[in-house]
């Protein structure tokens, strides 16, 4: 910008006259770097001797002028053309040794000190631009050789000078970049590679060019990276003891390439079959002499150079050799009077065809024995151990390869197997949190182990089995609900038992095999339900479309109260053609149970699928929330419970019940009847120095809400007052002994009492009637032949007294 500036003051000054008198037009002079030019100058009269006069060549932009000449006196040169500048034809200035430098204008001026007037200086002078050629000139280059890390970003920039200034491209390979494509970017010059990988290794060439010439410069890239294998193994088929070579072949900068070959995760000379017949050789082929049917398997080349990630290629090795028994057991134990099987440990590449039996030294003929069978591995089976099976056993494998031999013999003996002792009972009730040991023992010969297992899904850390084998569940849990099974196994033979095991005082269980039947605009969804967890339990049927309607961010839930007792419900008022999603849900007083898987179905008859909710159902609003913000706050007089109600009740609140707790002990029904209108409640009757939590479970119908948030509270320093409230879980057993003994003195004290008055009362009637018999006259009998009448008067007298 300054340049242009400047070169149209300069055109300004240059096109400006005096007196209407313009000055000469300019003359441009062109030239070769390293030669020589001659600016002409024809301000000195062509003949004659001129008068006293001074030659001064001015350079557009320097300060002084660049040479000074006054008579025959030594010129003045500036520093800069020193030795290179002379005049020639009379103001002519020659430059020897042309630089690029000196490319510009220059300005020759003559003053001739006696014709000196200022009318004259606007006229003298004349301009010249010098223009120095030069062939392309690089001032800056990248090394010659540049390593770099993979995907590390990679700058190569080239600056060249000359006149005309030349061009800078750059050229991979012999091959022209352009502006690059991709990752290579090429500008101004300069070369970018965003992420330099192993095909960005080469040598990349900066040529500058213009018409005096060319120039280049060539920078060597290497990427410096894990190797990249060339040559990988490939799967090789051979037969027994033949030699095996596995190619692998890698490429990599730095080329110190190490070489690892692994049989399945083990390193080939680690492996005790192998490492006596492997050799890696410099090429990184693996070579294996002898194949041995163990030596089949993956194996893996690693090259490595030192960098991080070295890559892996991998082969499968197929050795083919004779079926052949691997170990025969010396003796063999079959159960008595149960099923059992006498293996022949085979193996073949290719695979077996079939298998011969000798026993007792003769071929075994299966024909002879009922019961007797061969499995498709060459096993055979006894239906029935007895004493027919007793014997030495030999069994010879074969494939198209034919057989490598007859197996050692095994002995066959008869062992009792295992029978139980103690099972489980069919079925446990037993409440949760509590401590329950289900007894399991058998005998047999030899001793067989006892295991145990939960059928279905299992349980971590929470069952145990103590020394007598018996399961033990501490504490129990809703997730122990569900059927175990006790197994009893030795050498011979294994039996197993179960047992039902039914977990009290949890949420229900969730429902399951969920159908819906589509109806014309409903649908009637059935269900088989879970355990209720011991208590009454009740059901509702969620349902929403499939697709959810664009003005709303989420599915809108509806639920539908199913009647109590029912397994089934029918949905009315469903679009036709609409897909929906059907879940089901299960509640009891201690909360709600999982949701059911989700089913889709439509109405007018389309079938049902099972598929994924396109809305979680643990995501889906309780038809009743639980109470919210529950704070505990002491008082001299006990403990202060605060709530604010439920934000989601269906109907009418109808209340709530307060649950309470010692530290890791169960939670307690503290008090059923604390009205829906009640939003705090006091606890008084605690004891001293114990950590407790209290929560809330709100009731509204059939809804039993989940509980609220656990409010704690330590009631160390508190006074204990009498209790208003029913805390009998709550209450310590020194106190409960003492009601217990004061209310039992107190019944044996009236029981005394009572005694004591009945035993007074009748010495009192005792001793009235003895006073009695004391007043009244004595008895006297009537001799016989006296008249019966006055002889019976006589007799009951007494008696009506």
């Amino acid at each position: 910008m300054v340049w242009c500036l400047s070169l149209a003051i300069l055109s300004l000054i240059i096109s400006r006259g005096a007196d209407g008198r313009g000055k000469p037009e300019a003359v441009s002079v062109v030239g070769r770097a390293g030669e020589s030019a001659v600016l002409g100058c024809d301000l000195l009269p062509p003949a004659g001797r001129p008068p006293l006069h001074v030659i001064e060549w001015l350079r557009f932009g320097f300060l002084l002028p660049i040479f000074i000449q006054f008579g025959l006196y030594t010129p003045r040169v500036d520093p800069g053309f020193a030795g290179r500048v002379r005049l020639q034809k009379g103001a002519s200035l020659q430059i020897e040794g042309l630089r690029a430098e000196d490319q510009g204008w220059y300005e020759c001026r003559v003053l001739f000190l006696d014709q000196h007037s200022p009318e004259d200086d606007s006229a003298n002078g004349s301009w010249v631009h010098l223009t120095v050629n030069s062939p392309p000139q690089f001032l800056q280059t990248p090394p010659q050789v540049l390593e770099v890390q993979e995907l590390e970003p990679v700058t190569l920039r080239c600056v060249a000078r000359g006149s005309p200034q030349p061009h800078v491209t750059w050229k991979l390979r012999g091959q022209d970049l352009g502006q690059g494509q991709g990752q290579v970017q090429v500008r101004n010059g300069t070369l970018w590679i965003r992420r330099a990988v192993r095909g960005s290794s080469g040598v990349y060439t900066c040529q500058a060019s213009s018409t005096e010439g060319s120039a280049t410069h060539a920078t060597q890239l290497l990427v410096l990276g894990p190797p990249l294998i060339v040559v990988p193994p490939r799967n090789s088929t051979v037969n027994a003891f033949q030699d095996v070579s596995l190619a692998c072949q890698a490429e990599a900068y730095p080329t110190n390439l190490t070489y690892s070959w692994f049989w399945g995760s083990a390193n080939v000379f680690h492996v005790s079959h192998l490492q006596a017949r492997v050799r890696i050789l410099v090429d990184g082929s693996l070579r294996l002499r002898a194949a041995q049917p163990d030596d089949a398997g993956r194996y893996t080349c690693v090259p490595s150079n030192g960098l991080l990630h070295p890559p892996s290629a991998s082969a499968y090795l197929t050795v083919l050799y004779p079926a052949q028994v691997t170990t025969m057991p010396p003796e063999t134990p079959l159960p008595i009077g149960m099923r059992g099987v006498i293996r022949c440990p085979v193996r073949a590449n290719p695979p077996l065809l079939f298998v011969s039996w000798t026993k007792d030294g003769q071929a075994l003929q299966l024909d002879k024995f009922p019961g007797w069978s061969q499995g498709p591995d060459g096993s055979l089976i006894i239906a029935l151990g007895n004493e027919d099976v007793l014997g030495e056993y030999s069994c010879t494998p074969y494939n198209s390869l034919g057989t490598a031999g007859p197996s050692p013999v095994t002995r066959v003996l008869l062992k009792a197997p295992p029978a139980f002792l103690e099972r489980p009972k069919e079925e446990y009730f037993q409440e949760v949190g509590r401590e329950l040991l289900i007894p399991c023992s058998a005998r047999g010969d030899p001793p067989p182990t006892i295991s145990w297992a939960k059928v279905g899904r299992g349980l971590q850390g929470q069952a145990q089995v103590d020394s007598n084998r018996s399961l033990v569940l501490r504490p129990l849990t809703k997730e122990a609900h569900g059927r175990w099974e006790c197994t009893a196994s030795n050498a011979v033979a294994q039996v197993a038992t179960s047992t039902n095991l039914y977990v009290l005082g949890t949420s229900p269980h969730g429902v399951t095999n969920v159908s819906v039947v589509p109806l014309p605009k409903g649908a009637n969804v059935s269900w088989e339900p879970g355990f209720d967890g011991g208590y009454l339990q009740r059901f509702s049927v969620w349902y929403t479309p499939l697709a959810k309607q664009p003005d709303r961010a989420h599915h809108d839930w509806v639920s539908l109260v199913v009647p109590v007792g029912a397994a089934h419900l029918l949905v009315p008022g469903l679009q036709p053609h609409t897909q929906y999603q059907f879940s089901v849900l299960a509640q009891n007083r201690l909360g709600s149970g999982p949701f059911s898987e989700i089913v889709l179905s439509a109405p007018e008859g389309l079938p049902t699928t099972p598929a994924a909710p396109r809305l979680p159902p643990t995501d889906l609003p309780p038809p009743l929330s639980p109470p919210r913000g529950l704070v505990a706050v002491r008082t001299p007089r006990g403990v202060l419970l605060h709530w604010d109600p439920p934000e989601l009740v269906p109907r009418r609140l109808d209340g709530y019940v307060l649950e309470g707790r010692q530290g890791p002990q169960g939670w307690e029904v503290l008090d059923r009847t604390v009205a829906g209108t009640e939003m705090q409640l006091l606890v008084p009757g605690l004891i001293k120095d114990v950590l407790y939590e209290f929560r809330l479970v709100a009731l509204a119908g059939s809804y039993v809400s989940d509980p609220s948030n656990v409010a704690n509270v330590s009631t160390s320093g508190l006074e204990v007052y009498p209790s208003r409230t029913q805390l009998p879980g709550l209450l310590p057993q020194p106190v409960l002994a003492g009601v217990v003994g004061g209310v039992c003195f107190l019944g044996v004290a009236v029981l005394v009492s009572v005694l004591a008055a009945c035993l007074t009362n009748r010495r009192r009637a005792a001793r009235r009637r003895r006073k009695r018999l004391r007043q009244d006259p004595p008895l006297t009998f009537s001799p016989p032949g006296k008249s019966a009448p006055h002889s019976a008067l006589l007799c009951t007298k007494p008696l009506q007294a």
